[in-house]
């Protein structure tokens, strides 16, 4: 999967060719570059601009001084790479493209997870992403010290509030889904999205479900649900959520809290590949 996002943005940026390097820059010219970083953050996207480099050109050669997951500030070097002119230019804009967001998503990610510590409840993503390079984005959220939720609408199921308005109620979502798995064989974890108490009331009655999400639920209102949801259910809060309440969240025991800004509403980290020319 990686590599046909790579090769997507390739033929995407490049098409014919980069005439601008192919009109001014010779054939055999070589040259060096240097990754600053001109934010403080955490840096993302590391191993990926090997990736491409040498994707594009596997004669490149690349020299990593900062790893991913690290924290950076203004005027760090994360890396140096060498080799054919042409080559650098025509990756470039690839690369700080990817590594911009991903640092943004990390930088953010850590941010919140940090606000988090201490307590056992893990920081969840969804699935608000940039169509095309959801697992970059999903990637730089694990760097930054977040998890991953279900990755598409593939690898879990999770009954929210249209599917289960569509299907006629919880009761009857509840019992298609099982039947369905049960038809098909497939092996997949069933969520269910509950908007207030009485829906959560009636999913307990159902069971047969693996994890609930408290949708728009006040931290107030959790707790005072949380004693009645059996251990084997994990729980997922969700919905109005912000930097300043999430602490207040996490403190009343949920399992789980998704945040659709980890990748929807993050600032990029600025970056910039500039040509070396030193002679040390």
């Amino acid at each position: 999967m990686i590599y046909e996002i790579i090769d997507n943005a390739l033929r995407e940026d490049i098409g014919d060719g980069d005439h601008s390097s192919l009109a001014c820059v010779p054939e055999n010219a070589t040259g060096k570059a240097t990754l600053f970083v001109k934010d403080d953050g955490i840096l993302a996207g590391v191993e990926l601009a090997e990736m491409i480099f040498k994707r594009y050109d596997p004669n490149l050669k690349m020299e990593i001084l900062i790893q991913d997951g690290a924290v950076v500030k203004k005027g760090d070097i994360a890396f140096h790479i060498e080799g054919s002119s042409r080559s650098i230019l025509a990756t470039e804009r690839l690369v700080l493209n990817f590594m911009q967001r991903m640092s943004g998503i990390a930088t953010q990610t850590f941010q919140i997870v940090s606000l988090l510590e201490g307590l056992d409840t893990q920081l969840l993503d969804t699935r608000k992403t940039t169509p095309g390079i959801r697992y970059m984005e999903k990637w730089a959220v694990r760097i930054g010290g977040g998890k991953n939720h279900r990755f598409a609408l593939y690898d879990m199921i999770m009954l929210k509030d249209n599917h289960i308005d569509y299907a006629g109620g919880i009761t009857q979502a509840i019992e298609s889904t099982n039947a369905y798995l049960q038809k098909t064989g497939k092996s997949l974890k069933i969520e269910v999205e509950v908007r207030n108490e009485q829906e959560l009331d009636e999913v307990l009655a159902v069971g047969k479900v693996d994890r609930i999400m408290l949708d728009n639920f006040t931290p107030k209102q959790i707790s005072a649900v949380l004693p009645k949801i059996p251990a084997q259910y994990e729980v997922e809060a969700s919905g109005g959520i912000t930097l300043d309440t999430i602490r207040e969240y996490a403190e009343t025991g949920v399992h789980f809290i998704s945040v659709g800004a980890l990748t929807h509403s993050f600032k990029s980290l600025d970056l910039s590949l500039k040509a070396d020319f030193s002679t040390k």
